[in-house]
């Protein structure tokens, strides 16, 4: 037999697939007892995590803010009220900035920071009275905005420590006749370096202390009660010079603020007053003695008040407190070129009216008023006789006082009044 190799045979008993199969999914879900909760869509509400204590910690702050604040504008009145550094020299800056008004010059306003801001409000405030002011960038300024400085304006500065390297900077290129007005923490103007080597004549100091550090009172130096209580008497300045120009600040106010909320009120509110169209005898120039030709050696000519009102922005020119020419009569002088050498006490009559002879209406009149009850007293010969072409209207204000002044021509009916009983 020969020999081969032995073929083994493997007998297979059952026929397993080479890969598991697949179990069937079952065709039914099985039943499930309690629905399963839904996943929220959104995370929750932030103020839902915050615990009642961390709510009550926030209030508590809030209040203790305004109480801080609270204490350092009452420490401010206080101080307005029985400081004589504080009243000395907020009615000094009343006077100098309604002069520096009254001249056409302007108020440029200073500050850095947050005190910036606060100068920034105060800018806004004064135009919305017709005060003329313009914020000034230390940084900017010497980079070429010093030239916005004229000879007569006035420098206002806001620095809490008054000592603020920009400011400080910025002053060594302030001529030293420019007057100074500072809002600043310092109680007294020799210990405020804003005013070293300044003439004290020319340094007004606004003291805006607060009682209580804001380190202390909150735990870090944020400006917070000293920026309000500069802004609160940045306030109280701007309001005490409107009301030492204007006989009515609030027409003044209105007829510079004709839109927004304001201005609708304005419309709302009813008929033009004879405070709006008056000019105030506190922005009219007194004329000087400045012609040189005249023989007169001490006495104002007709020239000097043509001179005089050449630099008047309204066209009046007082000779004293008591006596006027309005710019109708002046215009009269304009064109007498061979009476300019002439005193003015011998100018033709009515061409200078003293305050007697000035006729008194309310400022709260409305034009329409003053209109009808000039058109009905003019119907009559008395009337006619104190009310003539040339009569100046007394704006008399709130305290009685006569602040402002109107020519009887300004009312729009004037015309058919000289041509009806003139």
């Amino acid at each position: 037999m020969e020999d081969r190799p032995m073929m083994t045979t493997f007998t297979m008993q059952h026929h397993q697939p080479l890969t598991p199969v697949s179990p069937l999914l079952p065709t039914t879900l099985p039943h499930v007892c309690e629905p399963i909760p839904q996943l929220p869509m959104t995370p929750p509400d932030a103020d839902e995590e915050l615990d009642a204590a961390s709510n009550a910690a926030a209030l508590r702050m809030g209040v203790h803010v305004l109480a801080t604040e609270e204490d350092g504008l009452r420490s401010l009145k206080e101080l307005l009220q029985n400081g004589p550094v504080a009243q000395e020299g907020f009615m000094n800056a009343v006077n100098i900035i309604s002069k520096t008004i009254q001249r056409s010059a302007k108020i440029i306003v200073t500050g850095v920071g947050k005190s910036g801001k606060i100068g920034e409000k105060l800018v806004a405030t004064l135009n919305s009275f017709g005060i003329h002011s313009v914020f000034l960038n230390p940084t900017e300024a010497l980079h070429g905005d010093l030239g916005i400085i004229g000879q007569h304006d006035v420098l206002l500065l806001l620095t809490y420590s008054g000592r603020t390297p920009e400011l400080l900077q910025l002053l060594n290129h302030i001529q030293h006749s420019i007057p100074l007005i500072a809002i600043t923490s310092h109680i007294h103007p020799s210990t405020c370096p804003l005013f070293n080597n300044r003439p004290a004549s020319n340094c007004i100091l606004l003291p805006a202390p607060i009682p209580v550090s804001e380190t202390v009172s909150f735990g870090l130096a944020a400006p917070t009660t000293s920026t309000t209580t500069a802004l609160a008497l940045s306030d109280a300045l701007a309001l005490a010079v409107a009301h030492r120009l204007h006989c009515s600040p609030a027409d003044v106010f209105h007829a510079y603020h004709p839109g927004g909320a304001i201005g609708a009120h304005v419309l709302k509110a009813g008929p033009q007053r004879m405070a709006n169209i008056a000019t105030m005898v506190a922005d009219i120039p007194i004329a000087q003695k400045q012609s040189r030709r005249s023989s007169h050696a001490s006495s104002l000519t007709a020239l000097d008040i043509l001179l005089a009102a050449a630099r008047s922005t309204s066209g009046w020119v007082r000779l004293s407190s008591t006596a006027i020419i309005a710019p109708r009569q002046i215009q009269r002088l304009g064109n007498d070129f061979e009476n300019l050498e002439c005193d003015v006490h011998l100018l033709e009559e009515g061409t200078i009216v003293e305050k007697q002879d000035w006729i008194s209406i309310p400022a709260t009149s409305s034009v329409e008023e003053a209109r009808r009850w000039i058109g009905d007293m003019r119907k009559v010969e008395r009337g006619r006789t104190f009310l003539k072409e040339g009569t100046i209207l007394g704006i008399v204000d709130a305290a009685g006082e006569v602040s402002g002044v109107v020519e009887i021509e300004e009312l729009e009916w004037a015309e058919e009044w000289w041509g009806g009983y003139g």
